[in-house]
């Protein structure tokens, strides 16, 4: 069996719209469980237990902060999304740093590679890297 590292996202109550825009930006089939759907208190029904998007570009996993659990964000988590020029990336490069805040601008760096990094809407750290051939 294969081992797989993903990202998991942990919001504080707009998980189901982060994770609609991310299947927006990436792609691929988005699922989404609340805690109401597995019997969790009233107050907490509509929120996300867990939600996947798998494919596309690869799977990104997120809830919203359980009941109980502090939600705390932080720095600690980059999604780094990489590739070769005509994967689309110019595209996500677009979608992610709209609303939100540049640090690298998305242009060719001094290895060579077109690389920008943010911090998109939601407050989430992004790098896209695009190898260049040589």
């Amino acid at each position: 069996m294969t081992v797989n590292v993903n990202p998991y996202l942990t919001f504080d109550g707009n998980c189901r719209e982060a994770m609609e825009f991310y299947k927006s930006v990436l792609g691929g089939e988005l699922t989404v469980n609340t805690f109401g759907e597995f019997g969790g208190d009233a107050a907490v029904a509509d929120k996300v237990m867990h939600a996947m998007l798998l494919g596309g570009k690869g799977t990104l996993m997120a809830s919203d902060t359980a009941p109980g659990m502090p939600f705390n964000p932080g720095n600690t988590m980059t999604i780094s999304v990489s590739g070769a020029d005509g994967d689309g990336l110019e595209e996500v490069w677009s979608k992610v740093s709209a609303d939100g805040q540049v640090f690298v601008p998305f242009e060719k760096q001094m290895w060579g590679d077109t690389f920008g990094q943010c911090v998109d809407k939601f407050g989430v750290p992004w790098m896209v890297n695009v190898t260049q051939e040589s």
